[in-house]
């Protein structure tokens, strides 16, 4: 009898034991499977807030309802969950250094520092570390991207040519300029009097100028442009885009250039070349040929010894040793010793500042004295300067360039149309 009453005792207690425990909470699960990846609900949730987030921030944003916001927001993931994979499968990574210069762009780009950007998104309700975690997807999509697209759109000489040779080709190749402009205005009705003395006064402040005065404080204080409070400033503009006075002129400054006065039915106009861009600009490039001996730092040889050693090994080349042979028995530059220490020719920029300072300030078949770069103590010597017209090089890039963004996006959507159809995927309801 105790038995049977034990036995009974033991179901009631496990019987109570089961039934005592609260209710399963399922805190997340799989809405989806797109090959040898997962989308959880809670990345869906996420992603619908940040989308809701942002619609409602627009001035006239309307938030469609969740069943359509969801299935687009379900496709996106899908999509791009295929190119992540791809991503990984290449080996493509994004560095925390990268990531973290990304993100300061787009603080940037919303007039925020990083850490007011960050504020910013959690006052939204937006985790920081899963933008972050957005910001890497999209920069390991846009290497996928890229490096598909090069292989796939192809753009022939021919192409090119008569791309170049059309007005839209024109237009876009041109270069750009960007001017700070002064207008001294004259009446409507002004007499030959009045005329005399406007073009008089635009006359005076070109000599103030042309003496050192400041053109866009003078801007500001003078102009009647309605760019005045820019200084005058009238931004990147290609010569369609200046007025008609201004475009012949502007082609034909240098930069830091001060033309006028022009003569128009407002008045008179001093102009200025602040800048310029494109294939006449950047095309024209210097280039410098220097030769040189390093001498290296090493745990043998001390900063003073190194030096004592160019010094010397400068002194017999001014006595009239073989520059060549000198830099040959004894450059630590490996690059370019057994060329003779030749560097061949280069633009600017190419070399350490150190480096550059002296060869920019030598002449043409000078030794230079001895000097301290990051790498150790050199001599130098310029053996020729040059300019290279790339102008035409530089138009084409410019035009390969315009066609290769124009069929981008064509080309980006039916490839990513192929790769959805070419990938298992399962939607969980």
């Amino acid at each position: 009898m105790k038995q049977l009453l034990l036995i009974i005792a033991t179901i009631s207690l496990v019987s109570n034991s089961i039934y005592c425990y609260p209710a399963l909470i399922v805190l997340d699960r799989i809405a989806a499977i797109i090959d040898d990846d997962v989308i959880m609900q809670s990345e869906i949730n996420a992603r619908m807030k940040a989308v809701k987030a942002q619609i409602s921030s627009s001035p006239n944003g309307s938030i469609p309802p969740d069943d359509v916001l969801r299935t687009q927001i379900v496709e996106r993931l899908i999509v791009e969950s295929i190119q992540i994979q791809m991503a990984e499968r290449a080996g493509v990574r994004i560095s925390d250094r990268e990531l973290n210069e990304a993100m300061r762009r787009i603080s940037a780009q919303n007039g925020l520092t990083l850490d007011q950007f960050k504020l910013a998104i959690e006052q939204d309700g937006i985790s920081y570390v899963e933008m972050r975690d957005q910001i890497r997807r999209e920069l390991l999509m846009g290497r996928v991207q890229q490096g598909v697209m090069r292989n796939r759109i192809q753009i022939s000489e021919q192409h090119v040519r008569n791309f170049l040779e059309s007005e839209v080709g024109e237009v876009i190749t041109a270069d750009e300029y960007r001017l700070a402009h002064i207008l001294l205005p004259s009446p409507s009705d002004a007499n030959a009097q009045q005329l005399s003395k406007v073009k008089q006064q635009a006359e005076d402040l070109r000599s103030q100028i042309n003496d050192g005065a400041d053109f866009q404080s003078l801007a500001v204080e003078k102009s009647a442009g309605k760019n005045a409070l820019e200084g005058g400033d009238l931004g990147w503009r290609k010569p369609v885009q200046l007025p008609t006075m201004f475009s012949d002129i502007a082609q034909e400054m240098e930069v830091g250039e001060v033309r006028g006065p022009i003569k128009s039915g407002s008045g008179y106009h001093l102009i200025k070349l602040l800048q310029k861009r494109g294939a006449k600009a950047e095309g024209q490039v210097e280039q410098t040929r220097v030769r040189h001996v390093l001498i290296g730092l090493s745990e043998i040889r001390t900063d003073e010894e190194a030096r004592e050693l160019a010094m010397s090994l400068k002194e017999e080349v001014a006595n009239g040793r073989a520059f060549d042979e000198i830099a040959r028995l004894h450059s630590d530059d490996p690059g370019s010793a057994l060329s003779g220490g030749d560097l061949g020719w280069s633009r600017a920029g190419v070399f350490v500042p150190a480096f550059e300072d002296v060869m920019n300030n030598s002449d043409v078949n000078e030794i230079s004295h001895v000097f301290r770069s990051e790498h150790g103590y050199h001599f130098l010597e310029v053996t020729g300067r040059r300019v290279e017209d790339f102008s035409e090089r530089f138009k084409k890039n410019q035009a390969e360039n315009y066609l290769r963004n124009q069929m981008f996006d064509e080309e980006l959507e039916s490839w990513l149309r192929e790769i959805r159809d070419d990938a298992f995927v399962e939607i969980r309801s």
